[in-house]
């Protein structure tokens, strides 16, 4: 096999949960470029489904389901119903978050409501699609979507003179997105004998029109000089999703125009 054709996805099916942001979208329309059959689904199915109509009137095989991460029937139902339409999954995105808290001095309640999405969901999710993909003997890929906020601590200095981030920094996100971090590893281990590869994506920050100032800040600290674009996570899915990274599991990736690096 030519290098090149060891990234093609036109055999393969893809599950994303979420995806109807600039980052989640930017995973389905690089799955379905390269060929495969992508399954994206979130709570709010009807907006999926507009998220993805230039992709499906372009004859990409796009289809939404709905996903409710916060309750395990749903989570199971997604699974079997993919299944029965396919008869095979060969990839799995983790990249739907739930954003519950609105800031550190939020409450327990709300910080207990992301753990159930977040963390219980991403456990039962990755179960049971790593399960299925083990007893079908064809290998597979999990694909976390980690954030460079589950390697590093806030920077409040970001924030100064702007209206971001008045309450402090959310420490749900911090914590779930550092536990998906060594769950990667975890899953690695586990799943690896049936040939099932784990890898996450320690995200940079998106521009998505946030406060000038923070722009400014942010890209001074980046070696790069600039926030993530939506097409820039797009290269880096479609390897991890292929056969072309088949000797690559258990990897912790930034993606963040060497953010971390520093």
């Amino acid at each position: 096999m030519k290098v090149l054709d060891s990234f093609n996805l036109s055999e393969k099916v893809a599950v994303v949960t979420g995806g109807a942001g600039k980052y989640g979208y930017q995973i389905v329309e690089a799955l379905a470029e390269a060929g495969a059959t992508v399954y994206m689904a979130s709570r709010n199915r009807e907006n999926n489904v507009k998220r993805v109509e230039g992709l499906v009137n372009a004859g990409y095989k796009v289809n939404v389901l709905e996903l409710d991460l916060e309750n395990e029937e749903s989570i199971l139902s997604l699974c079997d119903t993919v299944y029965e339409r396919e008869g095979r999954v060969d990839i799995l995105v983790n990249n739907a978050v739930m954003r519950s808290m609105n800031g550190y001095t939020d409450t327990a309640e709300n910080f207990d409501r992301s753990m159930r999405a977040n963390a219980t969901g991403l456990f039962v999710i990755s179960r049971a699609f790593g399960d299925r993909m083990a007893k079908s003997g064809n290998g597979g890929s999990i694909i976390n979507i980690g954030s460079y906020m589950g390697i590093l601590g806030p920077d409040y200095s970001l924030y100064e003179g702007t209206d971001m981030c008045p309450n402090g920094a959310a420490g749900d996100y911090f914590f779930h997105k550092g536990g998906i971090t060594n769950y990667t590893r975890f899953l690695a281990s586990h799943y690896g004998r049936a040939g099932i590869r784990s890898n996450c994506i320690e995200l940079g920050g998106l521009f998505n029109n946030q406060n000038p100032l923070f722009v400014e800040r942010y890209n001074a600290k980046c070696p790069l000089g600039r926030m993530a674009n939506d097409t820039d996570l797009k290269g880096l899915i479609v390897y991890l999703a292929s056969d072309a990274s088949l000797y690559m599991t258990g990897a912790i990736i930034p993606l963040d125009g060497g953010y971390s690096v520093k």
